[in-house]
């Protein structure tokens, strides 16, 4: 957490740290309570009722909500939030699972296209409404339209709300 403390009159005295208010202290606190312990709440309810993490479920969740069901590795692994070699990684377990297929692109064979197999979707559709439940619960349900559209406003702001993976 940053500190609003003032650094000590023996400290560097050419330090030109701007400083946090309370105001900007409180939003800062928000937001990395929102960040660390969001993720965790969201979790818990799709482990337990199908046995997912956040990242798994939202990885099916993509590769589901995408044309034909299928999307290439690079774009799924930005939407999904994570690393091309974590996703890597779970879209391999999926693969012994039966749930996913991966193939080359043929359009670009540089590609590797990852689809959805009728058994991973019957684990996102079932999974699907706890995911929704908790999302509902925890986040929209609380927040009025207002408080909804000035959350995607400032999702926007700090760079974290685009469509666009390039």
């Amino acid at each position: 957490m940053v500190s609003t403390a003032k650094p000590d009159s023996d400290a560097d005295t050419h330090d030109e740290t701007p400083w946090l208010d309370a105001d900007e202290k409180e939003a800062w606190s928000g937001l990395v309570s929102l960040v660390l312990l969001l993720p965790g709440q969201l979790e818990a309810p799709l482990h337990r009722a199908a046995g997912l993490t956040l990242f798994e479920y939202l990885t099916l969740s993509h590769i589901s909500e995408a044309p034909e069901r299928r999307l290439r590795m690079s774009e799924l692994a930005y939407l999904a939030n994570g690393s091309l070699s974590r996703l890597s990684n779970v879209v391999k377990r999926f693969e012994q699972r039966g749930w996913v297929r991966r193939s080359p692109d043929p359009d670009d064979g540089r590609y590797t296209l990852a689809a959805l197999t009728d058994a991973g979707y019957q684990v996102v559709v079932a999974a699907a409404p706890t995911h929704v439940r908790a999302v509902r619960r925890l986040v929209l349900d609380p927040l009025s339209p207002e408080d909804r559209r000035a959350l995607v406003r400032i999702a926007a702001k700090l760079g974290f709300r685009s469509t666009d993976p390039t």
